[in-house]
């Protein structure tokens, strides 16, 4: 009896172990399906910029004229700084904070701009008689020879150094086109002569900026030592180097949406109603699996360069990930990946996998330049605006120069716990 009860024990045990392996068909126990817990992090590596875009302002003689072109959008303004050869420290510009190139209708400044520019002292050579002095450029024995003057910098006519200046208009002649697009052309024209007052117009720079920002100079203040090689010796190598190091293409990402076993966007297909409002808006609501709250953050937003988003989902052994998120400052461009396998030979993918991340058009609206289209987000009147390109969704092969590589925008990695 005692033995019998034994025996039965030992079977009743045997059988609840076999009820715990899974079994195929032929009844051969199988090995457990390898899953776990994924977390995936987004970071906007984008290197931080203070300005758009910059170039440099060649040597214009009497009669001479030079063209500069570049894109610029609603909420872009000119800049730019030019010497006024016949003196110690003067120069040629726009108010500190520049001109605005849009007005708030969103149409673009076009035509003669000279009334804008006004002649400024830099306030770091004293002044002498222009077209006379023997420390200004033609006559200076080497550069930055003069008397420091240690001021700051101000308009001519807040000068009152009992000299005569000539009228701006006498000088220089400053006209913008609007070539299309986000495209303008600045031309500037040294219409001095002998018969009013001759001069040649320095090497200087020109620069496009935000709203609120003086990047060449404010008035009241110290010159910056970039603007003072301008003013004193037409040398723009300063500025020119500073703007080109903090001149660029930067964006924010916008929230995305991500799937496991399934796409969230298909190469050569059309995009539903939910990709364009997460392509074109950054609004990926239309999604079942949504990331939107930047890591440290209390509410949903955007994710700027420093700044990114994390999400978790579990997994098994064949699932693959698929996910996107729009690159702001454009108009229908998402970067993301597909087919992201989440196990390999049952060992979870972790680690850095910006590499297999792709530039992705929508196809649902006709791009403009990256950073400066009107109807892209940070300056469209409204979501949803901007010409239909019914298109299809497709690798995006023409970002334009200006536009980093993918590593340089975002980096993504998946941790496996």
């Amino acid at each position: 009896m005692k033995t019998s009860f034994i025996l039965r024990s030992l079977v009743l045990t045997a059988l609840i172990g076999l009820s715990s392996c899974s079994n195929d068909d032929n009844g051969n126990a199988s090995p457990e399906i390898p899953s776990g817990n994924f977390v995936v992090t987004i970071e906007n590596t984008f290197e931080t910029k203070q300005y758009f875009v910059n170039g440099t302002i060649g040597f214009i003689a009497p009669g001479n004229t030079e063209s500069y072109t570049f894109n610029a959008g609603k909420g872009h303004y000119l800049n730019f700084a030019t010497m006024f050869v016949q003196s110690n420290d003067l120069f040629y510009g726009f108010d500190e904070a520049g001109v605005p190139l849009y007005n708030e209708n969103g149409e673009a400044l076009t035509g003669d701009v000279t009334s804008y520019i006004s002649l400024w002292d830099a306030g770091t050579e004293v002044n002498e008689e222009p077209g006379v002095g023997v420390n200004q450029a033609p006559r200076q024995a080497g550069p930055n020879t003069g008397d420091d003057e240690n001021g700051t910098v101000k308009l001519i006519s807040e000068v009152n150094d009992g000299f005569v200046y000539p009228e701006v208009a006498e000088v220089i002649k400053v006209t913008l086109t609007h070539d299309g697009g986000t495209e303008f052309t600045m031309t500037i024209e040294n219409v001095s002569n002998v018969a009013s007052f001759a001069t040649p117009l320095a090497p200087g720079v020109w620069v496009v900026s935000g709203p609120e920002q003086t990047p060449l100079f404010t008035a009241g203040i110290e010159s910056s030592e970039g603007l003072e090689r301008i003013a004193e010796d037409g040398d723009n190598s300063i500025l020119d180097t500073q703007f080109t190091s903090e001149s660029g293409f930067v964006s924010p990402f916008a929230p995305g949406a991500y799937s496991v076993n399934g796409a969230v966007y298909s190469i050569g297909g059309s995009a539903s109603e939910a990709l364009e409002a997460m392509a074109e808006d950054g609004n990926p609501s239309g999604f079942d699996n949504i990331f939107n709250t930047p890591v440290g953050k209390s509410g949903p937003g955007p994710i700027f360069p420093g700044e990114s988003y994390s999400f978790e989902f579990t997994a098994s052994q064949g699932d693959v990930l698929s996910f996107a998120t729009m690159l702001v400052q454009s108009n229908d461009w998402l970067i993301g990946a597909n087919e992201i396998n989440l196990f390999n030979n049952g060992i979870p993918t972790s680690g850095d996998i910006t590499d297999r991340l792709e530039l992705v058009d929508a196809g649902t609206e006709v791009d403009e330049y990256a950073g400066a289209g009107n109807n892209q987000p940070t300056r469209q009147v409204a979501a949803n605006t901007g010409e239909e390109e019914n298109g299809t969704i497709a690798i995006e092969q023409t970002v334009g120069a200006h536009v980093p590589t993918i590593d340089q925008m975002i980096r993504v990695t998946i941790t496996a716990n």
